[in-house]
């Protein structure tokens, strides 16, 4: 079995410890990851620090071809990567190779933007005065990447804090840290210089009070649960160190009367069984309006049961193992806890008979009650509560009726409708007539308890950027 190294200072570093990375589909071990403790975390900052005083000299077009080498070594390790991914996450090939080609959209994206940390010259109004606005980098940055999309999400910060002219120290989730081994090599394989980009892996409380204790850290950037979010802004206070955070989701999804209704079940699809319902963003309540509730029903039971469960790397599949068995459990109680509320079972509702790993059937809910906890909390698994509703205005309200605000959808062909859906949804992404909408070019990020601040777009370069104003004196 292999065991990965960290990646520090510009060096690959083993070991005396290492943890076991579990497959969800056979749930035993087939790797190991190298660890380490806070003390080695502190040096890798220092290390950071001290490169960054390099690294932030560089042009943004220098740096953007830095980022290009690295987005063409993943491009040549695609197979390879997205094989990993589905051992150690779980999910079905095809979706990883697609995570690789998304990592590799980001990697360039924030290539060319490294070229674009405009500043602006603002008009005086006083004589003898003039004004700039620049943009520096932030410093080094602490970055905290989730097991549920391992490659993506970790790339997601990376790649704009190094476009800016950061130094990044990467904490992959202990769960999946393999990816970011991988993502270190091929790093490595473009000449960055030591310690712009470091990986390390080990005990997560201790290394997030490093994090947030180190003065040398400058920016916290992670992706995580809502409950560790408050964790760290809590930490975060004594010093007011700056955090991004996308937190929890629990998307809605409106379908309309007026929709068309093949799109729509294909869209309810796309967000609420990609990666096996482990996502954020993922359609965690289906409200469809009453006239058509049956009708969709039917078609997207009809879906559901088509659906082919099993290992990721075997072909066809389209739903894999859940990432664990605490994910099992939560996902059946949340599914006997409907039933006991009036919901009726239309299909699934089981762990997959016979199986060695993590796996339960994909399922859908009807009539589900507002008060059971797959209406109020993230289930992170492949079921899908629906029910109905009369009037646009009681959709908004129950789609609003969270404490998360990520991402929602709606299907309707009414562009008056669409525009006051997308003005009234309580989230930071909206797809409209649209499963998948999330992309590299686009600001992506959430409202109320789902998080601060944005990645990807022009506003994940902005966030590893200070902004300062300049004001010139001068001889008129």
């Amino acid at each position: 079995m292999t065991t990965h190294p960290l990646y520090l200072n510009g060096q690959f570093v083993s070991s005396d410890t290492a943890l076991d990375v579990i497959n969800p589909a056979t749930a035993e071990p087939f790797a190991r990851m190298a660890t380490t403790d806070r003390a080695r975390l502190a040096t890798a900052l220092q290390d950071a620090h001290g490169a960054f005083l390099q690294w932030r000299r560089l042009t943004g077009k220098a740096r953007g071809a830095f980022l290009h080498a690295i987005a063409d070594r993943v491009e040549s390790r695609r197979d390879e990567i997205a094989r990993t991914i589905t051992l150690e996450n779980g999910k079905p090939l095809a979706q990883s190779q697609g995570e690789v080609t998304m990592t590799v959209d980001h990697l360039r994206w924030f290539a060319e933007e490294a070229r674009r940390a405009y500043g602006r010259v603002i008009p005086n109004q006083v004589d003898g005065k003039r004004h700039l606005v620049i943009k520096s980098p932030m410093g080094v940055v602490g970055a905290i990447s989730p097991w549920n999309f391992p490659l993506v999400l970790a790339v997601r910060k990376v790649a704009p804090a190094l476009a800016a002219g950061c130094t990044v120290v990467l904490k992959p989730a202990s769960q999946t840290p393999i990816c970011a081994a991988l993502l270190a090599e091929c790093v490595h394989a473009a000449g960055l210089p030591p310690g712009v980009f470091q990986v390390i892996v080990g005990p997560s409380s201790a290394f997030g009070d490093e994090l947030l204790a180190n003065p040398l850290c400058r920016k916290i950037t992670f992706t995580g649960s809502t409950e560790v979010g408050r964790i760290l802004i809590r930490g975060a206070a004594a010093s007011i160190k700056p955090l991004s955070l996308e937190l929890g989701g629990h998307a809605p999804v409106l379908v309309f009367a007026d929709a068309d209704l093949d799109l729509a079940v294909e869209g309810a699809m796309m967000a609420k069984f990609r990666n096996t319902g482990q996502s954020c963003i993922a359609a965690n309540r289906i409200l469809v309006e009453r006239s058509v509730y049956a009708k969709f029903l039917e078609a997207f039971v009809a879906k559901v049961r088509s659906l082919k469960v099993g290992d990721g790397l075997e072909p066809g599949v389209d739903v894999g193992p859940l990432f664990d068995e605490a994910g099992v459990q939560k996902a059946l109680e949340h599914v006997e806890d409907a039933v006991a509320g009036g919901a009726r079972l239309l299909c699934g509702g089981r762990r997959v008979p016979g199986s060695r790993g993590f796996f339960v059937e994909p399922t859908v809910l009807a009539d589900v009650p507002q008060k059971s906890a797959c209406m109020r909390e993230e289930t992170f698994a492949p079921i899908a509560p629906v029910c109905a509703f009369d009037r646009e205005e009681e959709a908004l309200e129950l789609a609003n009726a969270s404490v998360y605000g990520l991402s929602a959808y709606a299907f309707t062909s009414n562009l008056d409708r669409a525009f006051r859906v997308m003005e009234g949804l309580e989230a930071g992404t909206i797809g409209i007539n649209d499963g998948v909408p999330s992309t590299s070019q686009c600001p992506f990020g959430g409202a109320k308890q789902s998080g601060w601040g944005r990645e990807l777009g022009i506003e994940g370069l902005d966030a590893f950027l200070e902004t300062k104003h300049v004001s010139l004196g001068m001889r008129v």
